[in-house]
Formats: C-alpha cells, structure tokens, sequence
C-alpha cells in the first residue's frame, strides 16, 4: 500500500475511507482512479497476509463472489496483491448495511420487507450450491433508495460449497446468528443459513437478539423455555397478525433442521405473506411458538476449533 501525506492509495484506486474492519480484513471506501467511478475494496490484514490458508480463503471469497452473477450479490470487479497484500474490488453500496437498520425503529412491515429480501439475496447463493453460514446484519448491504432499494449479500468469507458443507467440523461464523447444528461442529446445509435469517428478522423487527450469547456455552444449554418475549401486538400495525408472525419465526429457528422451512426463498415467501397482512393458511402447522433450543452440552466443547465471531 502506498501512502502519500493524508492519501492512500493500492494500485490504481484510491482508499478514502474505512467502510468496515474485521480480524481478518478492512473494507475501504474507495475510488477507481482509471474508470473515474467509487468503488469497494477490500485488503486482507498485514499480519494475515503471510498466512497461506488464510490468504486463499480470502482470494476464494473474490473468486466466489465474481462466479456469482446476480443483482443481489455484491460484485468484484477486480483483485491483486499489491506490497504483499491481496485485495480485491467491488461495487460500493451506498446506503451502508443492514445492521444501521437494526436499532428496533423501523416500521415493522419495512423489516419484514428488508428480512425478505435478504432471504431472496442468500436463495441466490443457496441456488450457485454455496452455504453462507455467516447471515448477519452487517454483511448485507443496500443499494438504491425508497422503493427501489435492493438489499445485497456481501462478505463470503465464511461460506462452503453445499457439495464441502455436510463434513464440516470447524465452527465458524457468529454465534448469535448460529444455528445449534453449526455451533456443534456437525454438518451443515442451506436450512443454517434459514435459522440465521429468522434471527436476523427478529433483530429488524426488535432491534435486539433473540437471545444473550455473550457465553457461547449457552448455545447448547438453551432449553424450551428459554425464549425472547414474543412481539408485544401494540407493536405490529392491525394487519400484520402476531401470532402468524411468531409462527414463521419459530419455525424459521426451530432446533431441529427437518422443521424450518426448506429454502431461504421459502422463509421470504412467508415474511412478504405476513407482511401483506396474510394468515396460517387453514391446516397449516408451524412448529410451537417459541424460538426452541435445545441442550446438547455433553457434545460440544466451545473452546476446541471455533472461530467466533461476535460482531
């Protein structure tokens, strides 16, 4: 990276901004100086560089996201290694993430509306056979204002191909996003990144997580019981029903796989229905309606191969 007084600039694009920073990475606003155009560009951190695992999941991340071809999908336009650092270029959005949303004031049919469409942006990956497994607020971006705004799944860092996923021992992601399968260390599929939409829901209708996991322990010792209020109906404008509403989410959550919905585009068709002011259709069972964890402690040791992350 080349620094200049105030300016800094990798390659042919400037950086103007920190956009967001991790432990592996920052994501600067920047400036393509050829093309005239601002741009997205993210540079794995210094001291990971040197680190071959890491540093080919990162160029696996650009390699993945470039493969993907779809408006929901953020796009890399370019990437390098410039002074020993790789990095790569994408579209910037400018209206900043989901998680600047998540502050429990927006209008509850909007967040049920921005849940939706973040579930039809992880269906496209679903749909290029890539598991997320990292469904947060703060890696969906949006784009464009009012009506047309579009929201854009972004940072790919922990995802696996669905044919890689079902071995998977290796904990990664975030833990209040989690879904039990994937903080046990087990195999995994699309139906975690459905488990990690209904909580994103949750967090834009209320502004907080279902549940407190600073512990990661109480991942696996959580029982039916231990359950976020329901949303109070004073809350919710006349036609959104509560109880269809709570219906989605626990079924969205549920513990056990075979019981969420099958797809994330199936979980959007049921958020844009309850948005609509829709109801359980007639004969239409939904798992009970609490958000349920189970306990599972004896097999889960959260100290050995996890990489959580708590933002």
């Amino acid at each position: 990276m080349t620094i200049l007084g105030p300016v800094r600039t990798i390659g042919r694009y400037r950086l103007d901004a920190v956009r967001g920073s991790g432990a592996f990475a920052t994501v600067w606003q920047g400036f393509d100086t050829e093309l005239d155009v601002p741009v997205a560009v993210k540079v794995l951190a210094e001291n990971w560089a040197h680190h071959a695992d890491v540093r080919e999941r990162f160029l696996a991340e650009a390699r993945l996201l470039r493969r993907v071809e779809s408006d929901r999908v953020v796009r890399v336009h370019d990437m390098g290694v410039h002074d020993g650092q790789p990095f790569f270029v994408m579209d910037l959005a400018e209206g900043g993430t989901l998680a600047g949303r998540a502050d429990g004031t927006l209008e509850p049919v909007v967040a049920l509306r921005l849940a939706a469409e973040a579930a039809r942006a992880v269906a496209v990956l679903h749909e290029a056979g890539v598991v997320h497994r990292d469904v947060k607020p703060a890696n969906f971006l949006l784009r464009g204002d009012g009506d047309a705004e579009r929201v854009v799944v972004a940072d790919l860092g922990s995802s696996k191909r669905l044919s890689e996923a079902s071995g998977i021992t290796v904990t990664t992601g975030t833990p209040s996003f989690m879904a039990p399968e994937q903080a046990l260390g087990q195999g995994v599929d699309a139906r975690c990144d459905v488990y990690a939409l209904g909580v994103l829901a949750y967090v834009l209708l209320v502004g907080e997580l279902p549940f407190d996991v600073r512990d990661p322990y109480s991942l696996v010792t959580r029982t039916e019981t231990d359950r976020p209020p329901r949303l109070r109906p004073e809350r919710l404008p006349r036609r959104v029903d509560p109880a269809t509403l709570d219906g989605v989410l626990a079924k969205a959550t549920a513990l056990d796989p075979d019981r969420r919905f099958d797809g994330a585009d199936d979980l959007a068709d049921a958020l844009e229905h309850v948005a609509d002011g829709g109801r359980a259709r007639h004969g239409e069972r939904h798992v009970a309606p609490a958000l349920v964890w189970s306990a599972a402690a004896g097999l889960f040791g959260v100290g050995a191969g996890a990489a959580w992350r708590f933002l």
